[in-house]
């Protein structure tokens, strides 16, 4: 039924929990995994005729961001390789995690999404918002829910 999937990860607890789940779920349908992270750009706060002490030129900074990428990508090979699931790790820089999944899950030919729910309700889920929530009501892509 499903032949490639996007697993979303962010390096939260509740991503980390999903790992198995999502892996699972791939190894028994039969599909490759795409484990994606879409790590935030980054904006130094420079004024006029001044740089903080922690500046990192761009180049640094394009650095960390990769290993932090790859730290959080790495659980997820490792569940793979571990279960003989095809997987590819990908990850890009973006400000809306929601819009890179959808526009991923479109690049990759993805035809399902599977996600972790960090399980907001009431007023703290409408404030903060989901990126969960608004992958499912903005993108054209199935979404599996995981909690």
């Amino acid at each position: 039924m499903f032949s490639r999937i996007l697993f979303p990860v962010d390096g939260s607890e509740r991503s980390g929990k999903a790992i198995r789940q999502a892996v699972e779920f791939a190894r028994e349908a039969g599909a490759s995994l795409v484990a994606f992270h879409a790590a935030p750009v980054h904006r130094p706060m420079v004024y006029e005729g001044f740089l903080p002490s922690d500046y990192l030129v761009p180049e640094r900074v394009r650095e960390a961001t990769e290993r932090q990428a790859r730290r959080v990508l790495a659980p997820v090979e490792k569940a793979c390789n571990k279960a003989g699931v095809p997987c590819d790790a990908i990850f890009v820089v973006h400000d809306s995690p929601y819009e890179a999944i959808i526009a991923a899950a479109k690049k990759h030919r993805c035809d399902l999404v599977v996600m972790a729910s960090h399980g907001r309700r009431g007023l703290s889920g409408l404030l903060l918002g989901s990126e969960t929530t608004k992958v499912l009501t903005h993108g054209r892509t199935p979404v599996l829910v995981l909690r």
